[in-house]
């Protein structure tokens, strides 16, 4: 069975950054899935505030994410997020998103061995704009990063790492925990 570990957290929180070190310094027996948003909406895939649209980008993140996690080489595999950061942008509440990606939420966390979550900084505190796919202002990243912390609040092996102002103190904390998992 491969086991699963999620970095998640708000938009600008390094999650990506993390990934790309984690790459060059863990054992060939990790695997990494990259962020299922970030692949369909640098795609194309359209991204506005209408309900239905919302809606159905959530469905389509859910469902690759999914299908990466399942063709991931690696005993272990690192997710840039997991499918329960979908909730967190889902435009209903958590029963509606559920039954739209037919998923019951405990077996959805118990698919994921531990959950990592990074903290998204506020403004002036590291938060930018350099990824040209992130259209959130501060305040709308630090209501993302709440509500994926809400969305995964049940998840018996979660870390959170706050903000720091130097992002490899940040990095060096969650590759501890990362470390003792493997």
């Amino acid at each position: 069975m491969t086991r699963r570990i999620v970095i998640t957290g708000g938009p600008g929180g390094g999650k990506t950054a993390l990934i790309e070190l984690l790459r060059k310094s863990t054992p060939n027996h990790v695997g990494f899935v990259q962020e299922s948003a970030s692949l369909l909406f640098g795609g194309g895939f359209p991204r506005t505030p209408d309900g239905r649209v919302r809606r159905a980008a959530q469905r389509a993140i859910f469902h690759v994410q999914r299908e990466l996690e399942v063709i991931a080489d690696g005993e272990v595999v690192i997710c840039d997020r997991g499918t329960l950061d979908s909730l967190a942008y889902w435009p209903g509440d958590e029963a509606e998103y559920c039954r739209e990606v037919a998923i019951d939420r405990r077996e959805e966390l118990a698919r994921y061995e531990a959950v990592i979550h990074l903290r998204t900084p506020g403004n002036g505190n590291g938060y930018g704009h350099q990824n040209p796919l992130r259209i959130e202002t501060p305040e709308e990243a630090r209501v993302a990063d709440e509500r994926i912390a809400h969305a995964w609040r049940d998840h018996p092996q979660r870390w959170f790492i706050e903000p720091t102002t130097d992002f490899l103190e940040k990095a060096n904390a969650a590759s501890a925990i990362i470390r003792s998992l493997l």
